[in-house]
């Protein structure tokens, strides 16, 4: 072990560099910045050091009160324990990236398998409600089919199960998971898991949004030109493997899910929920393959019967096939969905009166405390 001279030397030294990179990226960040103010298109490269330094500016400020402060600096363990990310991206060391990826591999093993567990429930709820009515018939239509595939689990073909998945467009599908399955979306996508169900909601779209400016960038500059850093953060921001993945894995994975979601115009959501759900036990792909069926397959069975009715009422409404029974069902479904995220609203804002009630109370009694 070193001795703890050497230790805070080399501490020390840790963070000036840090400093030094940091004021070094703001230059480089302020010519970015000037010339995005011109009207120039940025590279994703370039976007990606903007907003880095831009969300590093946001960390130094609380971060910068244990540099300033003294005797704070030995909080600041405590501090980023607590915090993992208040640190600017600079005075993180190699260590630090390698746990941080580690822990994050973790957490998408632990979601998988909650995740897979709950969506196993709701397919066995479907299969159960739709084996009493489904029939196979020669016109049957994609919903005909996926009906038939929750009951019986017969095995579907990839057109079919292509053609399925873009039925579950990416507002729909969040609008009527469950809150576990949001809350394991949110903790698979490196998110915040507190809130209410709107919230996490709004998190993912966010997060979805992104994605997808930033696939057709990728698309646009070529994987290729991707250095195997950015490879890395690519795939971990989408759920690929990253962590001890060679560049040439990360190249492939990262071309399938382009494919996927950019020319077979297949939802985020579907495709995040079968790589959640297959994070446990990888499947090799086939010469050829660009997703693996009986992963799609199984993402597609588990899916809350509510979100189906829903997609099959939209797609009837496109075709003018809808019934009024139909709509009543989903209607009733929808309301219960409502009724539950207006509790949690409720909830959430006595929590908050609570607590400031409580602030209010032990502000009083300091005063009454004074005074006396």
């Amino acid at each position: 072990k070193k001795p703890l001279s050497v230790r805070i030397k080399e501490e020390l030294l840790h963070y000036w560099d840090g400093t030094k990179l940091l004021w070094l990226e703001m230059k480089i960040s302020n010519k970015l910045l000037w010339k995005m103010l011109q009207g120039q298109e940025l590279t994703r490269r370039e976007q990606r050091q903007l907003k880095r330094t831009t969300i590093d500016m946001g960390r130094l400020i609380p971060f910068s009160i244990f540099i300033i402060v003294p005797f704070m600096e030995f909080l600041l363990p405590v501090a980023i324990k607590l915090f993992p990310n208040m640190m600017p991206s600079t005075y993180e060391s190699a260590s630090d990236r390698e746990k941080k990826a580690k822990k994050q591999s973790e957490i998408r093993l632990e979601v998988s398998k909650l995740l897979r567990e709950s969506m196993a429930d709701v397919g066995e709820e479907a299969a159960t409600t739709t084996s009493s009515t489904t029939a196979t018939n020669a016109t049957e239509d994609a919903f005909d089919i996926i009906h038939r595939a929750r009951a019986t689990g017969v095995i579907l073909s990839t057109d079919e199960l292509a053609a399925i998945s873009k039925m579950f467009d990416d507002d729909l599908t969040l609008d009527n998971l469950s809150r576990q399955q949001l809350v394991g979306l949110c903790r698979f996508l490196g998110g915040y898991t507190f809130g209410t169900d709107n919230m996490l909601r709004n998190q993912i779209g966010n997060k979805l949004r992104y994605l997808k400016a930033d696939d057709r960038m990728i698309l646009a500059e070529g994987v290729d030109e991707l250095t195997v850093p950015e490879l890395q953060q690519a795939c971990a921001a989408r759920g690929l493997p990253s962590t001890g993945a060679s560049p040439a894995r990360m190249r492939d994975e990262l071309h399938h899910w382009l494919t996927l979601h950019l020319e077979h115009k297949m939802p985020s959501v579907i495709l995040l929920l079968t790589r959640a759900l297959t994070t446990v036990d990888p499947v090799t792909l086939k010469e050829g393959q660009t997703f693996a069926p009986e992963a799609l397959q199984a993402t597609l069975s588990a899916l809350p019967e509510n979100l189906v009715s829903e997609a099959e009422l939209k797609d009837d409404e496109k075709m003018g096939t809808a019934t009024s029974k139909q709509k009543l069902e989903v209607l009733e479904q929808q309301e219960e969905l409502i009724e539950d995220e207006a509790e949690q609203e409720q909830s959430r804002r006595s929590s908050r009166s609570q607590s400031k009630s409580k602030s209010s109370t032990t502000a009083a009694s300091a005063a009454t405390s004074e005074k006396q």
